[in-house]
């Protein structure tokens, strides 16, 4: 990529690291491998925050999405690609229409957010990277890819996908064994004025922090509210 990484910034300053980092996505060592991704979640995109190095390095993630090098796993032995659509994913929710509506009431629309205007004229590319994914015979992938195109879905010109796009969400995403997925998919058909009924969000987000206190020393809770045994395992995706 033709990028002066030097002249943008992520969250910790001048974004001079990223070329080193996003090759290592690609490393043999799947410790290397984690590392990247976690920069990538922690550094260019921290806590869900666009910053100038996002937009590139969001071009590089989705150009890369086709390498059978991110059918590797990280540490959580989950793929890289479902990992690196799941990043697509947060990158698009952030700007969305609702993130948009919500800041506009608030007196700072996208618009006047550099960095969101460059992710919203980008959209039709990551949906396009993300949807050649919502066929993908891993489970994981799958659902995933078709997380990340629901926000990407609010740009005009890819609203027409949304017809392919429901039966997937309520097969998929709302029969998913993640809560998470399972809600994106109720929040998603509502949004687009389809039917949710029969599809199951997470009933009791308190349901194992309400639990008897397990003995000293563990802590069910510790991956926050509504997560299970499994789902503290790794991330949502």
């Amino acid at each position: 990529m033709d990028t002066d990484w030097a002249s943008l910034w992520h969250a910790y300053g001048p974004a001079v690291d990223v070329p080193a980092q996003l090759p290592a996505l690609f490393s043999d060592d799947r410790h290397a491998r984690e590392a990247a991704l976690q920069f990538l979640f922690g550094t260019v995109h921290h806590q869900g925050t666009l910053y100038e190095a996002t937009v590139p390095a969001a071009l590089y993630v989705a150009s890369i999405l086709r390498d059978p090098r991110t059918n590797l796993a990280t540490d959580q032995r989950i793929p890289l690609r479902a990992e690196l659509l799941a990043w697509i994913a947060s990158v698009g929710q952030t700007a969305s229409d609702d993130l948009e509506d919500s800041r506009r009431e608030n007196g700072f629309p996208l618009d006047d957010y550099p960095q969101a205007v460059g992710i919203r004229k980008m959209r039709p590319l990551l949906f396009t990277a993300a949807f050649n994914f919502t066929e993908d015979p891993d489970l994981r992938i799958r659902e995933a890819a078709i997380a990340a195109c629901i926000p990407l879905t609010d740009d005009p010109q890819l609203q027409h996908h949304r017809t392919a796009l429901v039966p997937l969400v309520r097969q998929v995403l709302g029969t998913s064994e993640l809560w998470q997925h399972r809600e994106r998919a109720i929040d998603a058909l509502d949004a687009w004025g389809e039917d949710s009924s029969g599809l199951e969000g997470q009933r009791n987000p308190f349901e194992f922090c309400d639990r008897d206190l397990p003995p000293i020393g563990t802590s069910v809770c510790s991956a926050g509210p509504g997560s299970s045994a499994s789902d503290a395992d790794g991330p949502p995706f």
